[in-house]
């Protein structure tokens, strides 16, 4: 029977050095993770602010057509009676399962959903003019589907506004997105009906310390300036 041969000095180096080199692998790999994971929404795992914005601002440095990026600002309606009447916990999964369906429909198309706080929620798609306003609306129509959560029936309503990246043409996505929430806004208060599309005043609505009039804690801001 052979014996194996002797490891040489130079083996015996690279086998060394290789042992740093997969910790240091393995440490980036998890650091390169747990940024991943700090990018996204806890909740509903959907991506924060910052990275829906970086995502739409490539979508207008890219596309040639910005008429078919269509942004859309989603706030629920009532979502608060949801926590007073059947708790936090139910209040959570309304959350998740709105998470949820707009995960689905954005995977469908090239589009990417991302939840902003509390109950808003945002969705940045490219979606041909001629069709935009049918899926917008089949959308709305999926996430207003009632939902079982231990033995209750929780009916959800949300209100969506819609801004077109070619109406504020050349604008930033953040301006686009004012946009779309002053739209969802108007929705919201019944000044306009669903579907309404933002216009370019929209989306130089007048904002306190950077948020729109109107929008919970504003008027704290405004004590404040």
């Amino acid at each position: 029977m052979r014996l194996p041969g002797r490891i040489g000095p130079h083996a015996l180096l690279i086998t060394t050095a290789a042992v740093p080199l997969t910790g240091w692998a393995v440490h980036a790999l998890t650091l390169h993770r747990r940024l991943a994971d700090a990018r996204k929404d806890l909740l509903t795992g959907l991506p924060c602010r910052g990275e829906f914005v970086a995502y739409g601002e490539r979508l207008l440095r890219t596309r040639r057509r910005h008429a078919d990026v269509h942004v859309l600002m989603l706030d629920g309606v009532d979502f608060k009676a949801v926590n007073d009447t059947y708790g936090h916990a139910a209040g959570d999964t309304v959350i998740q399962t709105m998470g949820r369906r707009l995960a689905r429909w954005s995977s469908s198309r090239q589009a990417l959903a991302a939840r902003l706080g509390g109950d808003e929620f945002a969705v940045c798609a490219v979606i041909p003019p001629s069709a935009a306003l049918a899926e917008i609306t089949a959308l709305r129509e999926q996430l207003q589907q009632p939902l079982q959560h231990e033995g209750h029936t929780l009916r959800l309503d949300v209100s969506i506004g819609i801004a077109r990246a070619a109406d504020p043409h050349g604008e930033s996505m953040s301006r686009t997105l004012r946009g779309a929430d002053t739209a969802m806004y108007k929705v919201k208060k019944g000044e306009e009906t669903f579907p309404y599309v933002a216009t370019r005043a929209d989306a130089y609505t007048k904002t306190v310390n950077g948020r729109r009039a109107g929008r919970r804690g504003t008027h704290l801001l405004a004590g404040a300036a």
